[in-house]
C-alpha cells in the first residue's frame, strides 16, 4: 500500500482528526487539493455551508504535489474523505483514479470535483453548471458567442455553450493550434487571435488570465472600442471583481457577467453534491464579496 501522503493535513489538524472520528462517524472531512494551492475561497465558502445547515463538517486546504497524487486518493478511499474539489494541476490526472465519471467531466476532459455515490468515487466537472447558470439566468440566451482562450476553462465553457444550445460558437486563442482542438471536440469553429474582433458575437467569455491581479491586471483580451453593440461579456476572472474587460463593456452599453458568479455557482453545485443540501445563493454571495474585501 502506499505511504499516507504527508502534506495533505498540516501537523495542528491531526488531533482534530483523531477527536472528530476522521474517516467516518462524526465530523465529514473536505477539502481542496492543488500545487502549489494559493489563496482559495473555497474553504470560506463551504465551511460557511455546513455551519449554516448545521452539518458536523469541515473543508481543508491540502497542497497536493503532483507525484503525491495517487498517495492523496489512497487515503481519500482509506480515510473515507467525503468529497474534494480539484483544481490545476490535477484537473486531468485525477481522472485515472476515480472509478466513473460524469458525462460532464468526460466530454470535457477534466474533473473539479470528487465525490461519493453507490461506494464509488464519482468525478464531475461543475465548471460547466458555474459557467452556465449566470447565463441562464438571463432574459434571453446569446444566439451566438465566442470563447477567447483554449485551456481548460475554455473547454468547460464550450460544453456549458452546448448544454445551453447556443450552436453559433467561436473559440479564439493565441495559438491557433489549441483553439483547433477545442473546435474538433465540441464541433466549434476556430478564429485567427488577430481576427477575433472582426465576429460579432453576441456573448464574449474570456477563460484567459488576462485582466487577473497581479501583472495581468492592466491587461484587456479585447479592444474597447470593439465592442458589438447589445452584447454580454463574462469575464471568468474574479479578482479583480471589475476586471478592465468587464469596465469597458460596461462602458460600451454591454451587459456583464462577474467571474465570481461562476465560481460561486460551481461552489454550490459542489455543496449539493457532497450534502444533498442547497445553500442559499445570495448569502453565499455576500460571504464571498466580504472574503474578496468588496461590498455587494
Amino acid at each position: 500500500m502506499r505511504r499516507h501522503l504527508k502534506t495533505l493535513s498540516p501537523p495542528s489538524a491531526l488531533s482534530l482528526e483523531s477527536a472528530s472520528g476522521y474517516g467516518g462517524c462524526m465530523t465529514k472531512i473536505h477539502g481542496i487539493i492543488g500545487w502549489p494551492l494559493g489563496h482559495s475561497l473555497s474553504p470560506a465558502l463551504h465551511n460557511f455551508g455546513f455551519e449554516t445547515i448545521g452539518l458536523d463538517a469541515r473543508y481543508e486546504a491540502w497542497p497536493t504535489p503532483p507525484e503525491d497524487l495517487g498517495d492523496f486518493m489512497d487515503r481519500f478511499r482509506s480515510e473515507n474523505i467525503r468529497g474534494a474539489s480539484v483544481t490545476i494541476p490535477h484537473k486531468r490526472t485525477v481522472m485515472q483514479y476515480v472509478d466513473e465519471m460524469t458525462f460532464r467531466a468526460k466530454s470535457v476532459g477534466a474533473v473539479n470535483t470528487l465525490f461519493w455515490k453507490d461506494g464509488n468515487i464519482w468525478g464531475e466537472n461543475t465548471d460547466v453548471i458555474g459557467l452556465a447558470e449566470p447565463l441562464r439566468q438571463l432574459d434571453e440566451l446569446p444566439g451566438s458567442a465566442m470563447i477567447l482562450g483554449a485551456g481548460g476553462a475554455a473547454r468547460a465553457a464550450a460544453a456549458a455553450l452546448r448544454e445551453l444550445d447556443v450552436e453559433n460558437v467561436t473559440v479564439a486563442n493565441r495559438t491557433r493550434s489549441k483553439a483547433e482542438i477545442i473546435a474538433h471536440d465540441f464541433v466549434l469553429r476556430a478564429v485567427d487571435w488577430q481576427a477575433r474582433m472582426d465576429e460579432r458575437p453576441e456573448l464574449i467569455i474570456n477563460t484567459t488570465p488576462l485582466g487577473m491581479s497581479g501583472d495581468l491586471e492592466a491587461l484587456s483580451p479585447w479592444d474597447a472600442d470593439r465592442f458589438p453593440e447589445g452584447c454580454v461579456v463574462y469575464d471568468i476572472v474574479y479578482n479583480p471583481l471589475r476586471t478592465r474587460l468587464l469596465r469597458e463593456a460596461q462602458a460600451a452599453g454591454c451587459r456583464t457577467i462577474e467571474g465570481l458568479e461562476m465560481f460561486l455557482h460551481q461552489g454550490l453545485a459542489q455543496f449539493r453534491l457532497w450534502t444533498g443540501k442547497n445553500l442559499d445563493e445570495q448569502a453565499a454571495r455576500e460571504l464571498l464579496l466580504e472574503q474578496l474585501g468588496t461590498k455587494g
